[in-house]
């Protein structure tokens, strides 16, 4: 039996696979790093047409590919519709091929499915989110069958753990923590402290 996060269902414990882009992976990862049940958060490039990508090819916009992220999360302790939550709030659909000053194909919005159910599960949470005009516009993310995932070189991983001083860090990355810890509290592994 498939479950709705595109691994087999079963025993509590066993991992699913979603796969996520949502602008700079460096953004996104740092965001679904601090949700309880997922157990690793890897970046990496996806939905492109050259085998093995470098970072400085898919940033040309030539390859196709899109950053984007591959979680290893546990559907009993995080369903797949919350990690769909997180994704449309910490992001923003509906721009075409562009995250703030971060322009190109290699940043646009996507789901990549696992399988059906995660495809309709997709569906309904943007006619949900499009029906409500939670957002500035209509919802562009593309919805598309997961195709081979790449993992970024080595320095992409951890990125924002690794460097939060860094200035793209400090004005981007850290806005999107932020937001998750105060607006998905009750999804955290660790519960902000209060000061």
């Amino acid at each position: 039996m498939m479950s709705t996060s595109g691994m087999a269902a079963g025993a509590e414990g066993e991992l699913a696979k979603a796969t996520f882009a949502g602008g700079c992976f460096w953004c996104t990862e740092a965001v679904y790093a601090q949700i309880k049940g997922v157990h690793s958060v890897t970046s990496g490039y996806i939905a492109g047409k050259n085998p093995n990508p470098t970072y400085e090819q898919v940033c040309t916009g030539q390859t196709g590919h899109a950053e984007a992220v591959e979680i290893a999360y546990d559907p009993q302790q995080v369903p797949y519709e919350k990690l769909l939550e997180v994704f449309f709030s910490t992001h923003d659909p509906t721009t075409k091929n562009r995250q703030g000053a971060d322009v190109g194909t290699q940043y646009r919005s996507g789901v990549f499915y696992h399988d059906d159910a995660q495809k309709k599960t997709a569906e309904e949470v943007i006619a949900k989110l499009d029906a409500a005009k939670v957002l500035p516009g209509k919802i562009v993310t593309e919805i598309t069958p997961a195709s081979t995932f790449y993992p970024a070189e080595k320095y992409h991983q951890d990125y924002f753990a690794n460097n939060p001083f860094q200035p793209y860090c400090q004005a981007v990355v850290s806005p999107k923590v932020d937001k998750v810890r105060k607006v998905f509290k009750d999804l955290l592994k660790d519960p902000p402290s209060t000061p």
